[in-house]
């Protein structure tokens, strides 16, 4: 019988959280899924724990893989005509998680929802501003941009055959494809109510290197864009200044300043040496990538559902 949904997961070297996400696909109140994971060279227990599951494996050598290309092998391989998408070191809050992050595709007119992210007690301060502006508690099944994040996103089958992801970019095949999506008067649907905890764990290298990558992505996207001098200095200086100015309210200041400067200067540093297209830079889009808009209040979305109890990974096999 066909699956209610396929979840394709992207993994390299996901050991330390691989685990948890499965368990938490498995305690979904959705149990006729489809589960693929798209490997590209593990070399450490990631698929030693996947075996421990019912997913398909697919494998895709390091130097074949890109964004675009390892989505596009495993919705090749997806059964459901509705594809969930899920980073490997993430893991769902809720057991209604694929519920209702598929419920906006009650309209015909969906063609891709996006759920709620969150950190954990290791994620840096700046990084939990980020998922609080990007994912905030209100749902909207009719958001009026293209930004989605395929960390935590749903999309119909058949769109992609019509559209592949583009395999050439560096990053942001998510927007591109969102952006295809909404050009043939498709809507975008974002659904708070389907929360994960998305765990990230780089160095501040990595950082740089993450947004830089996704600035090189969004100028293939959109070739007129630019990002000067002079918006790395305000995007610096607004988001180091709201993000202190919240770590205050929230009386978290002291042991975050350092590690919010920190932050803020190599992603607008990626940021700024990944592009070099000339051109304007659409507002809506500026606001909804680059600057703060969060008001510093804690999050106030109270559940009826309760959360999903994990098991201590560390203390498994």
């Amino acid at each position: 019988m066909k699956p209610v949904c396929s979840i394709v997961i992207r993994a390299f070297n996901e050991e330390k959280h691989i685990g948890k996400l499965l368990e938490g696909i498995f305690h979904q109140s959705l149990d006729e899924i489809q589960v693929i994971l798209v490997d590209s060279g593990s070399t450490d227990a990631t698929l030693k724990i996947v075996n421990q599951y019912p997913v398909e494996i697919i494998h895709i050598q390091p130097q074949d893989f890109t964004f675009g290309r390892s989505i596009n092998m495993g919705v090749s391989a997806a059964q459901a005509d509705l594809v969930v998408f899920a980073s490997a070191h993430v893991y769902p809050v809720y057991p209604d998680w694929l519920e209702r992050l598929l419920e906006p595709f009650q309209n015909g007119k969906i063609a891709l929802s996006y759920g709620k992210q969150r950190g954990n007690e290791i994620t840096k301060f700046s990084e939990q501003m980020i998922f609080a502006h990007w994912f905030p508690e209100t749902s909207n099944f009719n958001q009026d941009h293209p930004f989605c994040n395929n960390a935590n996103a749903a999309i119909r089958r058949e769109l992609w055959i019509q559209h592949p992801y583009n395999e050439t970019l560096s990053g942001l095949e998510d927007l591109e494809w969102a952006q295809w999506a909404v050009d043939q008067g498709m809507q975008i649907a974002y659904v708070a109510e389907a929360e994960i905890i998305h765990v990230h764990s780089e160095t501040w290298r990595g950082i740089q290197n993450r947004y830089k990558r996704e600035s090189m992505a969004f100028k293939m996207i959109y070739p007129q864009e630019k990002f000067t001098f002079k918006d790395f200095l305000h995007a610096l200086i607004s988001n180091v200044s709201s993000d202190i100015r919240i770590a205050r309210i929230q009386k978290k200041a002291l042991q975050n300043v350092s590690n919010i400067f920190a932050f803020r200067w190599h992603q607008f540093l990626g940021t700024y040496r990944g592009y070099n297209q000339t051109g304007p830079l659409t507002w809506k889009l500026k606001q909804t990538f680059y600057y703060p808009r969060w008001d510093g209040e804690e999050a106030g979305n109270q559940r009826s559902v309760a959360p999903i109890r994990y098991q201590d990974q560390s203390k498994k096999g």
